[in-house]
């Protein structure tokens, strides 16, 4: 089948609206499309669309707009909880290789990436070498290439630490012993595996808001491991955790962030957004009717 829309200029755009049910200020609403793409924006208005494509009665531009606002708050709030979990989860990642391998160890000591063959460990070299490569113009990158590129083919990991991706930080920690797995781990008070999920799922949500995509009412492709009870019964009594929606990831990231930043506010910065905001279904979110009653977010 071929695609056959045509191109609609704003103008076209708000009258398509209207004319399938939609209200609204036709002035805000062209200043509005224009700024923000008709096809970004309908991503927020899908729950309002009937299946002959027309909007339910009473269905507001208004509406659709405070939906695609609050998320992209959500997105932001959301981004600085994982950057600082992620900037934990590099700082001990590095810590441990290092002392147990010393600086160059990830890259030399096949001891030191026990979970990957030696083809798998040379590719992965080779991964971040190149991840290395791209940043070669960083400060320190450079420092290091003219003081010690001498001697020295690879950064140490902590520097290596620092230009890896997320996803390569990610298989880092995968390849790592169980011992530096359950040190990293231990910071954020979850077994290896959970973490492992985390991360995977953290780092799909960071590209999700990396994208500025929509967020708040989405699908987790990548649904996390949650600790099991009775151990952690926290995560399940008297709510439970679970789920593919984002209030799981949220309390991943409030349960991180009171490990390794309890002087954070960011719980209340999310507490304040969804007050702001209170005619956002959090049901389409996952938020359970008793979710302030979880341990985790008391």
């Amino acid at each position: 089948m071929k695609y056959a829309k045509p191109a609609l200029t704003i103008e076209q755009q708000v009258l398509q609206l209207l004319k399938r049910g939609m209200s609204g200020d036709e002035v805000l609403m062209r200043e509005r499309l224009a700024s923000v793409s008709y096809y970004r924006l309908s991503g927020y208005w899908f729950p309002f669309r009937q299946p002959d494509d027309t909007f339910r009665s009473g269905t507001t531009f208004e509406a659709v707009w405070e939906r695609y606002v609050f998320d992209r708050t959500l997105r932001l709030i959301v981004m600085d909880a994982v950057e600082r979990i992620e900037i934990a989860v590099r700082a001990k990642l590095s810590y441990h290789h290092a002392h147990a391998f010393g600086p160059f160890g990830y890259a030399q000591d096949p001891a030191a990436l026990p979970k990957l063959n030696a083809a798998e460990r040379g590719g992965f070299v080779d991964r971040i070498r190149d991840e290395v490569a791209r940043c070669k113009k960083e400060q320190f990158v450079k420092h290091f290439a003219t003081k010690y590129g001498d001697s020295h083919q690879d950064l140490p990991i902590w520097m290596a630490t620092e230009v890896m991706s997320f996803g390569t930080v990610l298989s880092l920690y995968r390849a790592s012993s169980r011992q530096i797995k359950g040190d990293v781990a231990a910071v954020f008070q979850v077994p290896d595996l959970v973490l492992d999920s985390w991360l995977l799922t953290l780092n799909t949500i960071r590209n999700v808001c990396a994208h500025h995509s929509r967020l708040w009412n989405r699908e987790i492709g990548v649904v996390p491991k949650l600790p099991r009870a009775p151990q952690y019964a926290d995560w399940h009594v008297p709510v439970s955790v679970a789920g593919s929606r984002v209030f799981t990831v949220l309390t991943i990231c409030r349960h991180a962030l009171r490990q390794i930043a309890p002087q954070s506010a960011w719980a209340s910065r999310l507490s304040a957004l969804l007050t702001q905001h209170p005619t956002i279904p959090a049901a389409s979110m996952g938020f359970p009717d008793a979710w302030r009653e979880c341990p985790i977010w008391k």
